[in-house]
């Protein structure tokens, strides 16, 4: 029931009741004038009678996470998203422990995401504010929390951890790509790998799924439709996603090299003379030894890095963004943008220094008799 009391601050209204699991439970809340406060006691006594104070009995945080990623999520999910989850799922145990979902508060949630956010990258934090949010929502969804306690949450983070893009100088690409084609062996194919890493951008799993039906040889072209999945023993998978599916092209000096891999007879471009495709670690060991044989250091450079290169590489011939967003198979130009900003920002006063020099032509250059025919009026 519902009872009025005056006091300092106005009218107090207080209010007790059973839920649907035969808990007690009350609420209290101030008004400045007693008309709101008899119009909140009113509306209580009619949610009590029309049964919508009936709640469905909420539970922990982490178990409703858990069950939301098992049945929504885990059936769709490849194993290495899946331990993303489950990470997730362990944050969320190891902070919020036995609280319930439907007593989490905005506030609680900003200092799990404050608490979190001391010891990891941006990165790190928004990939798990975005898997929580979307359990969240699914929450309120379902009316079993009444508000979205993650909304217009602040992501805070640990600056000195985020990570930069590694990459190699376009002298270092040079020296590694001449490296690597005096070095190669078609008994062992990690090298090609290493090669065509270089000259294509590809990711790892999309190089390794690569079969000979996969290139045209007529127009040096190279088509990327599926990925191995190395991380659960092998075997095709989709792409990371609909839009990694792409044909790029490559030169033909590239495509002759591979050529020579086909004395192997084999289906997949880069099974080796012992019918296997070189692993994650295999293929990383040697570009490890690569990079040290040519005195070149890099600490954490791994096979994605020459992804990264590629960019790099592309970027300083000023291919268009839009382009190279293409050929790694990003979904937009905005991921491109948002994964390679610290690359793009250390050619961007290259292209600054361009665009000036050709205003200055607007000044020093007089008109021609064409251009003036030729000009356009606005």
């Amino acid at each position: 029931m519902a009872q009025i009391k005056r006091v300092k601050k106005g009218y107090l209204v207080r209010i007790s009741y059973r839920d649907h699991a035969g808990n007690y439970l009350s609420k209290r809340k101030t008004f400045t004038r007693k008309r709101d406060a008899e119009e909140f006691a009113n509306s209580f006594e009619v949610s009590k009678f029309s049964g919508e104070l009936e709640k469905k009995p909420s539970i922990e945080f982490s178990k409703y996470f858990y069950s939301w990623y098992e049945t929504y999520r885990k059936p769709n999910l490849a194993y290495i998203t899946t331990r993303r989850y489950e990470l997730v799922h362990t944050e969320i145990e190891n902070y919020f422990a036995h609280a319930r979902i439907a007593d989490i508060t905005r506030k609680d949630y900003q200092k799990f995401i404050n608490q979190y956010g001391k010891n990891h990258a941006k990165d790190s934090v928004k990939k798990l504010h975005n898997l929580i949010k979307a359990c969240v929502s699914n929450a309120v969804f379902e009316k079993d929390v009444e508000t979205d306690f993650t909304y217009n949450v602040i992501i805070t983070y640990d600056k000195n951890r985020s990570l930069k893009i590694d990459y190699l100088s376009l002298a270092e690409i040079k020296q590694l790509t001449a490296y690597v084609q005096n070095h190669l062996n078609p008994r062992y194919t990690s090298q090609y790998m290493i090669m065509t890493a270089i000259f294509t951008g590809a990711r790892l799993g999309e190089i390794m799924a690569l079969t000979w039906k996969d290139i045209n040889f007529t127009f040096n072209t190279i088509s990327i439709n599926k990925s191995w999945n190395y991380v659960e023993g092998g075997g095709f998978k989709p792409t990371k996603t609909e839009s990694s599916n792409r044909t790029i092209r490559v030169n033909k000096q590239f495509l002759d090299s591979l050529k020579a891999l086909k004395v192997n007879n084999r289906e997949m471009v880069f099974e080796n003379v012992a019918h296997d495709i070189p692993t994650s670690n295999g293929v990383n060991k040697v570009l490890r030894s690569d990079l040290k044989a040519l005195d070149i250091t890099r600490k954490g450079f791994h096979f994605h890095s020459l992804r990264h290169s590629h960019v790099a590489f592309l970027l300083s011939q000023n291919i268009d963004l839009y382009i190279i967003s293409k050929r790694l198979g990003h979904s937009d130009i905005g991921t491109t943008s948002r994964i390679y900003a610290y690359l793009i920002d250390e050619y961007k006063a290259r292209s600054d220094e361009k665009i000036s020099g050709s205003l200055d032509k607007l000044f020093n250059s007089p008109q021609t008799e064409k251009e003036a025919k030729t000009s356009i009026h606005f």
